[in-house]
């Protein structure tokens, strides 16, 4: 699935772990997929094994380069406030409330940057599952 074309709200945690959810759903799913679109030996000749593959294969590299993007770009945003954060905090070192306002900032990016790490172990685990499915009737190419 591809991110909204709305825009992604990086404010809420909760909101952009929800939406990482619901951008997952392709690699949730890929074993169903694969078991209901690519035939075993004995069906071979029924289905385009090698079409439905080279579908599956763009609608996943789709998928991880969106969910890349929207990770990236909430980074880039929370980190950006929180320079800012750290900016204000040393003009007024006595606020509390902004060094509160920081350690929430700081805590919420460093989830952020975990996601990657959860993108990583995800994305791997559908290619290895699409490489052990569809490797004699699609080859990628070479350049990704």
């Amino acid at each position: 699935m591809a991110a909204p074309s709305g825009g992604v709200n990086c404010e809420e945690f909760a909101e952009f772990q929800e939406l990482l959810k619901v951008m997952r759903t392709i690699d949730d799913r890929i074993v169903h997929e694969l078991n209901t679109t690519v035939p075993t030996a004995s069906f071979a000749g029924k289905i385009d094994a090698s079409q439905t593959c080279k579908q599956l294969y763009e609608s996943l590299r789709e998928a991880h380069a969106s969910r890349d993007r929207v990770i990236k770009n909430c980074i880039a945003q929370t980190s950006s406030v929180v320079k800012h954060l750290r900016e204000e905090r040393e003009k007024n070192l006595d606020d509390l409330t902004l060094l509160k306002q920081l350690r929430k900032e700081q805590t919420k990016l460093k989830w952020m940057q975990s996601e990657l790490n959860v993108e990583e172990v995800v994305n791997d685990r559908s290619w290895k599952v699409f490489n052990e499915r569809c490797r004699i009737h699609f080859k990628p190419p070479k350049n990704e």
